[in-house]
């Protein structure tokens, strides 16, 4: 499966934005999906997940409450609903298809394909 990603761009703190991340082909479903973040000098890190049935859900502490992940496998898209952003939140977002296993997983090693990343930036 192909990733692109999409939805990034410069907000202010307090703002809101919605990642996007199309996949092609038709296999989306078999998916379990994840979102990642890079901050500028920093390592790649788990931001949220999800199965491939949108049953399980899960999210990095420091975006709980704030983030949302969700998928619409009709539309071979995952989504990454951001609310109350802040500063410390601007990286490089990044979807990522699961290579195996079935909900997710908050290791990045486990996901085999990658968007080619989309940036967040929030000013102060």
């Amino acid at each position: 499966v192909q990733l692109q990603a999409s939805g990034g761009g410069l907000v202010q703190a307090g703002g809101s934005l919605r990642l996007s991340c199309a996949a092609s082909g038709r296999t989306f479903s078999s998916y379990a999906m994840g979102w990642f973040r890079q901050a500028p000098g920093r390592e790649r890190e788990f931001v949220a997940a999800m199965s491939r049935s949108s049953i399980t859900a899960f999210c990095a502490d420091t975006v709980k409450g704030r983030f949302t992940i969700s998928r619409d496998n009709a539309k071979n898209t995952v989504y990454l609903q951001m609310n109350s952003l802040k500063p410390e939140d601007t990286a490089v977002y990044y979807c990522a298809a699961q290579s195996l296993g079935l909900y997710g997983s908050r290791r990045e090693s486990e996901y085999g394909q990658w968007g080619q990343g989309t940036q967040v930036t929030v000013s102060s």
